[in-house]
């Protein structure tokens, strides 16, 4: 059976994420700190027919999310696929306009973007680059292509990922290692609108993005996912 780990895992895009690969025949690995959260998603996914484990861990905590990787792979037998959505910072995380951004303002999004993804991919590449295949997938906000001054110090961490992430897949489709790396940017709310008037979008109208950076879109480095004037998913 192929695998996912979901890096983030939580009741909105990580469960539908893995039920996106799940119903793929896929095992899912649920990564993230909160253990009693993990245990009802596997239950979630168990009674719809999808085998799931979780590992426990703090993206923050980077030898912690290495061994959890690395229980994960000795559980199902290696990852075939990582997805990781550093997600959630807005309730810990001063929000800062960018001339009255400091270092430390920064500091603890890059820690827990950018540093916790590139923590997760060296736990999971080498397998992947002995395998000579593997898909390595990134979630942000549109923050990271569009900049909001409103959210300078979370944008700069963001598009920090996302250019190692874009720069991670032109290096590994130029070695022609067979290893896809690629960014989802998500241009809208997701579940409940936080704009009046601006419909939010359900989980399961992004995570067909994911499904074909690994399977059928595996020469792109990115795909943007905003609804249109309608509702209805652009990607």
């Amino acid at each position: 059976m192929p695998s996912i780990a979901i890096v983030g895992a939580g009741p909105q895009m990580g469960l539908a994420i893995a039920r996106t690969f799940g119903s793929q025949g896929f095992d899912v690995a649920l990564i993230s700190r909160n253990r009693q959260k993990l245990d009802d998603l596997v239950g979630t996914l168990g009674a719809e027919g999808i085998t799931a484990a979780a590992f426990p861990a703090d993206v923050l905590d980077r030898d912690a999310l290495t061994q959890a990787l690395k229980d994960a792979a000795a559980r199902f037998g290696g990852i075939d696929v990582l997805e990781y959505s550093p997600v959630g910072t807005f309730g810990v995380t001063t929000l800062t306009a960018p001339a009255t951004t400091a270092p430390s303002d920064v500091e603890f999004e890059m820690n827990f973007q950018l540093y916790g993804a590139i923590a997760a991919t060296q736990a999971v590449l080498p397998a992947m680059r002995e395998a000579g295949a593997g898909t390595l997938l990134y979630t942000t906000g549109a923050g990271s292509i569009w900049p909001d001054p409103r959210v300078a110090n979370v944008n700069a961490a963001a598009a920090a990922l996302r250019n190692w992430v874009m720069n991670l897949h032109q290096e590994l489709a130029d070695a022609g290692t067979g290893i896809q790396a690629a960014h989802v940017g998500i241009d809208s709310s997701i579940g409940v609108s936080v704009i009046p008037g601006v419909e939010a979008a359900r989980p399961e109208q992004i995570t067909p993005l994911y499904w074909e950076l690994h399977t059928t879109k595996r020469d792109r480095s990115e795909l943007v996912f905003k609804l249109d004037e309608d509702g209805f998913p652009r990607g």
